[in-house]
């Protein structure tokens, strides 16, 4: 299974529109931080997680062409805004691409991208065919694949994250119930977000919190995404971190 890191910036990305923090104003490329997501492919199927708004250009520099299905975490702007940029590959695929998420994600998918569901159509729009996960407590199929999903509190919002054989990824939590936990103890590889990410907290504080849950789990290797800017230097953090902890980046691509 080959991972690739597409984006591993916050909602804003790294450089912020604007913005003269020094990690903004870095020219290390590991601190160019598009918006999250992740693409996953195995045996010529490809799987994405999250289609945030720099979708087009993740693709382009990339160089993918196709997509097997959508895997949807949350309704956010930041992880759903470049839905209509599936089009081309809607051309080269000549079919819909599957769309899967909670029922609140998809009836939110349909009304900030109306024209892509109208039964009216023209043609020249995004094709998806959508598939509510509400009922899938415990694994559903796509492409022979067995997904699990995760259940993530993003606040007070239920999320999903996505489990795929033993690689899992979880972005935007700020809590991981026990019963995740303990459905991903001792897997290979776990992406997690660096939790709450808030600016007034101190470094030692926003990462504890995600040490701890990795603690609990106790996968072989974890990547840390959706990265702030004030977090700070991929170089500087990279330091700080345990063993078999990794701070991912843009255009990283791992294998599991």
């Amino acid at each position: 299974m080959k991972i690739t890191f597409l984006g591993t910036g916050t909602s804003q990305g790294i450089p912020v529109i604007g913005s003269k923090h020094p990690v903004c104003l870095s020219k290390n490329s590991k601190d160019k931080r598009l918006r999250s997501s992740i693409l996953i492919e195995k045996n010529k199927t490809n799987f994405l997680i999250d289609c945030g708004p720099d979708f087009r250009y993740q693709m382009l520099r990339s160089n993918y062409k196709k997509l097997n299905a959508i895997f949807i975490t949350h309704e956010h702007q930041d992880h759903i805004g470049g839905l209509d940029d599936i089009r081309p590959m809607n051309y080269n695929m000549n079919k819909p691409i599957p769309i899967y998420g909670l029922r609140r994600v998809i009836e939110n998918l349909k009304k900030r991208f109306f024209y892509i569901f109208s039964e009216n159509k023209k043609s020249n729009v995004s094709k998806v065919s959508v598939h509510e996960l509400d009922n899938y407590t415990k694994f559903f199929f796509v492409e022979n694949y067995k997904i699990f999903p995760l259940s993530i509190w993003h606040g007070h919002l239920p999320i999903l994250g996505f489990r795929i054989e033993n690689f899992a990824y979880i972005t935007d939590a700020s809590s991981v119930p026990i019963q995740t936990i303990q459905e991903l103890k001792g897997i290979n590889i776990l992406v997690l977000n660096i939790l709450r990410q808030i600016e007034k907290n101190t470094f030692p504080f926003m990462l504890s919190e995600t040490l701890n849950i990795i603690q609990k789990i106790r996968p072989l290797k974890t990547y840390l995404t959706h990265i702030s800017h004030t977090f700070g230097f991929h170089e500087e953090i990279e330091k700080k971190l345990p063993k078999n902890v990794y701070l991912a980046y843009d255009r990283l691509i791992i294998c599991e």
